[in-house]
């Protein structure tokens, strides 16, 4: 009478030939067998793609401000600086229709920080900057938007203010097609301080994504923008569908007039009831000054005790 094997017997690892089980047998010609045809891809849709926002739509806040919080832990420049940015960033958010000084003045300020650095140096600490203080303050429903193009075959560019360098590093992260941001000229590996055209703002995104749909042979009828500003317009009516994300009050009653789909990912009835020019200024300046002071305080001694005061009894 043969011999059965017992429960949890294991199978030698040589066995000699003609000696395998049936179980051995069995699963080896399974799993030769089981990826035979390659997973199935992703059907390219090449004529439509999808244009997101980084402020506020895919990125809690200003990515900008995220990225000069981090460079100046890096005693990049002075805490002074920082405030001083903060207040012009908040002033440029808060008027919407900017003047030509004042975008002068933002852009030769948040260039001078770089000037003469090399690029490969902001590349690298922008890549520690994202994993410190921004991976976390990624939209969770603003990227399933983005996700769900991707899933369609469709490619998704990132169209934002911030620095291309920046803005390429945060699409990378998030496994995106690419950024169009703007473009500062770069002499020798190393910035000059000096914009190549303007910043990638208003009117300039909706050039900036013409020209790509032209370079890709996109259809932009067949394209989604995404923003939560009435500042991205331009953007927003260059594509066949627009979507407001987290709008600011001006956008949303734009997006209400013309039909166009409303996603808010905020919590809370202030935050929806807030226009983000002056709730993303709040959170700008305020978290700016907060850091700058913060920094300040760590460079300065604490101050004297008081003594305590005497009581007197009458």
């Amino acid at each position: 009478m043969p011999v059965l094997p017992f429960r949890g017997r294991r199978v030698p690892e040589n066995p000699a030939p003609g000696d395998e089980s049936p179980a051995v047998v069995a699963g080896a010609a399974s799993a030769a067998a089981a990826d035979v045809e390659p997973p199935p891809a992703v059907v390219p849709d090449n004529t439509a793609a999808a244009f997101f926002d980084v402020d506020n739509t895919m990125m809690m806040g200003a990515s900008l401000f995220w990225f000069a919080r981090g460079l100046a832990a890096r005693k990049y420049f002075t805490a002074r600086d920082l405030a001083l940015f903060a207040w012009q960033q908040a002033k440029f958010r808060m008027a919407g229709n900017e003047s030509a000084d004042d975008m002068h003045t933002i852009r030769e300020n948040a260039l001078a920080f770089v000037t003469g650095r090399p690029v490969s140096e902001i590349i690298e600490a922008g890549e520690e900057i994202y994993d410190e203080l921004m991976a976390d303050r990624i939209w969770a429903g603003t990227r399933v938007l983005a996700q769900k193009h991707l899933d369609a075959g469709q490619r998704v560019w990132l169209v934002t203010a911030t620095p291309v360098e920046l803005a390429s590093i945060i699409a990378q992260r998030l496994g995106l097609t690419g950024a169009l941001g703007t473009v500062s000229e770069v002499k020798d590996g190393r910035y000059t301080g000096r914009l190549v055209g303007e910043m990638m703002h208003g009117e300039a995104k909706a050039e900036a994504v013409r020209a790509l749909a032209e370079r890709e042979g996109l259809d932009l009828s067949r394209c989604t923008a995404y923003s939560d500003s009435s500042n991205d317009l331009p953007m927003l009516t260059l594509t066949g569908t627009a979507v407001a994300v987290n709008p600011d009050t001006e956008l949303r009653a734009v997006a209400r007039s013309r039909g166009w789909q409303i996603r808010d990912f905020r919590t809370g009835r202030k935050a929806a009831k807030i226009g983000l020019p002056a709730l993303g200024a709040a959170a700008l300046s305020g978290g700016v000054v907060g850091g700058a002071l913060a920094i300040r305080r760590r460079n300065q001694p604490p101050p004297p005790v008081a003594p305590p005061k005497r009581l007197r009894f009458f």
